[in-house]
């Protein structure tokens, strides 16, 4: 599947920071700090490995999914690591996957549920029903990805895509 080099990182969806709750809307401040696109950070060392530079677009997947998002090369992140704010654009700004010929996916793409069996008991509605999230506890936003520059940067479904 993979061309070229890749590398195996530990990724982490943290809460967004520019989240607000209360506010199922699009307002001018949601806007300025929500588009633009979906980005990873992961450290010097390991942007080194594969010759990445801020701002190139790389791929993300394991077995549950696939993202494409733009790099942040940071001191601030420790090696072996990388994080991707959750809630951006899965539409805004992505290009296609080498691998999967569709946009590149939103934060949740390579994650998958862990049902913490304690919150089971009692039948006190602890578990209701959330898109794509079925659980009380975040431990689903903390796994493994494989890491790769994409190769080929096409915004379209069809061929001769802009690179």
């Amino acid at each position: 599947m993979a061309e070229g080099k890749e590398i195996t990182l530990r990724y982490m969806t943290p809460h967004g920071k520019w989240n607000i709750h209360t506010m199922y809307q699009d307002n001018i401040h949601m806007l300025t700090l929500f588009r633009g696109g979906p980005n990873v950070w992961l450290s010097i060392e390991d942007a080194k490995k594969l010759e990445i530079k801020d701002n190139d677009w790389l791929e993300l997947y394991n077995r549950n999914g696939v993202v494409t998002a733009r790099a942040v090369v940071s001191h601030r992140m420790p090696e072996g690591t990388m994080y991707m704010y959750h809630a951006q654009d899965a539409t805004v700004q992505v290009p296609l996957s080498n691998i999967t010929g569709n946009r590149g996916g939103s934060h949740n793409a390579p994650t998958q549920i862990h049902i913490k069996p304690t919150q089971m008991v009692g039948g006190y509605a602890q578990l209701s029903y959330g898109w794509n999230y079925y659980g009380p506890i975040g431990n689903q936003r903390d796994l493994y990805v494989n890491v790769r520059k994409l190769d080929k940067v096409d915004w379209s479904n069809t061929e001769g895509g802009d690179s």
